[in-house]
């Protein structure tokens, strides 16, 4: 047991759920897309008030991939410990660590749920990847519960937002869509390369939208692209879409 087991009871990460943290993929010991991963936690960091050493959180990561596999990269920093109450120390000290899991590429098409949790799109939290993600925990618990992989979260206005644990994109009429931040959407890393490469337009829509689209497909940097075959009690037909935004991605 290392030191970093031993999370100490007043951790603030811990019991406020006060941090931050970065979900991402290694293969044969290369990080993907760190940099872009290292700027959205210096830029949450940036919100929420807490210093952010990027030397230190890179290191962090490579240290904690191992040479040869398939792993998801877990990096976290807490803003340490705390007294009792909402209030930071005025001096604290961050804990930053990060650890590697096996993770097997999806096999297939998903099949999604409409969750009942709802995304608060007023929550500055929405936007960001911090520690306090039980909304989405409870989202995915529901795609379970109904035989699913992923839930479709809808924020307080009815309009989508994402999903559980991934980023959402539909085609209808040959164009392509996807939320916008303000709907109470995290920036997903794969979700900014599908924009900077393809014409998707970003909007404010109801599960309607997803209901009529001819094509739904599901991102996030563990994944990648996976296409979706099931929405509620929806068959969607297969596609091409993505195929063709993961061979985009990989060029």
């Amino acid at each position: 047991m290392t030191a970093l087991d031993l999370i100490p009871r007043d951790d603030r990460g811990l019991l406020l759920g006060d941090g931050l943290f970065e979900t991402m993929l290694a293969v044969d010991g290369v990080i993907a897309h760190l940099a872009a991963h290292l700027d959205r936690m210096a830029a949450g960091c940036l919100s929420l008030g807490l210093a952010f050493d990027r030397d230190a959180a890179e290191q962090a990561a490579r240290t904690a991939v191992p040479a040869q596999g398939r792993f998801a990269v877990r990096l976290t920093l807490t803003a340490g410990s705390g007294g009792r109450g909402l209030d930071r120390p005025e001096a604290s000290a961050l804990r930053l660590f990060a650890t590697a899991a096996p993770s097997t590429a999806p096999a297939g098409p998903a099949a999604l749920i409409v969750a009942s949790t709802r995304r608060n799109e007023g929550s500055p939290a929405a936007r960001l990847k911090t520690l306090s993600y039980l909304d989405n925990v409870l989202a995915r618990g529901e795609a379970r519960v109904g035989g699913a992989d992923e839930a479709v979260m809808l924020n307080n206005r009815g309009e989508v937002a994402c999903a559980a644990a991934a980023n959402l994109f539909w085609l209808a009429e040959g164009r392509l869509f996807t939320p916008r931040l303000e709907c109470g959407v995290l920036a997903g890393i794969t979700r900014g390369r599908l924009l900077a490469q393809e014409r998707v337009e970003e909007v404010a829509a109801g599960l309607d939208a997803l209901e009529r689209a001819e094509a739904v497909v599901l991102t996030n940097s563990l994944i990648g692209v996976r296409p979706v075959s099931r929405l509620g009690d929806r068959v969607l037909p297969e596609h091409p879409l993505a195929e063709r935004l993961s061979a985009m991605l990989a060029r």
